[in-house]
């Protein structure tokens, strides 16, 4: 099923499929980064981990009629995906404060957004992805007001699940990032990942980080906290 490579990113192999031209296969690799690639390591068994964690949450977003690239895992590492053009957009929704709204804006951490806030930032590593506004938005990328306001609106149902599926298994979803691409038909879909890796969680209980922060603050191992949100999430699915 796999053929050649397409395209190698900071977490991810992408290949073609053969036979299948609407297709890719996604391979996880084991690699951390944070800050754009400024801190870097490698970590036996995150690959495994984040393509784990993603096919669930997708799996359940489409249980909640909420589309996304993902068709199925194909093993512990990859997945096998729908084609997409991906938007150069990274749709940021907040729901608590933490990490740059905090620097950019002087908000102190913790504080609770009601409604939840959504920011765009332009997908351009040698620009540190920076933040837009919605004109910015439309003269960047090939989307029409319409469409973007639509990525919004996605960005915010997926808020309202996501939430609903953490804090199940015990988890505050305090905010994420999504991306979206366009299929062959033009429709706009979610695609990328959802995962730790793109998501701030804290325990519920404890208030413990358990995501990339880990990594990014030297905060413990990185490897357990993710096992500790797959076996949640496994626990969370099997107990309906």
């Amino acid at each position: 099923m796999k053929g050649s490579l397409l395209y190698e990113g900071k977490a991810k192999r992408v290949y073609h499929v053969n036979d299948e031209p609407e297709q890719l296969v996604l391979s996880y690799k084991n690699d951390a980064t944070a800050f754009n690639g400024k801190k870097k390591d490698e970590f036996e068994g995150k690959g495994r981990l984040n393509n784990l964690i993603t096919s669930k949450v997708f799996e359940y977003l489409h249980q909640q009629q909420l589309p996304s690239h993902f068709i199925k895992s194909l093993n512990d590492t990859e997945q096998l995906v729908a084609k997409t053009t991906i938007i150069p957009l990274e749709v940021v929704v907040r729901n608590v404060a933490a990490g740059s709204i905090t620097r950019r804006l002087g908000i102190e951490e913790k504080s609770v957004f009601e409604p939840p806030i959504v920011e765009l930032f332009y997908k351009k590593d040698e620009l540190d992805d920076p933040i837009l506004n919605d004109y910015h938005a439309l003269y960047l990328t090939d989307v029409t007001e319409a469409e973007l306001q639509s990525i919004k609106d996605k960005a915010l149902k997926v808020n309202d699940h996501l939430k609903d599926l953490f804090k199940q298994s015990g988890l505050k979803l305090v905010d994420f990032k999504l991306e979206f691409g366009r299929l062959a038909d033009d429709s706009i879909v979610l695609a990328d990942e959802i995962s730790p890796d793109t998501c701030r969680l804290w325990d519920e209980e404890t208030g413990e980080k358990m995501d990339k922060d880990v990594f990014r603050e030297s905060l413990g191992d990185l490897i357990s906290v993710y096992e500790n949100i797959l076996q949640r999430l496994e626990e969370n699915t099997c107990a309906k």
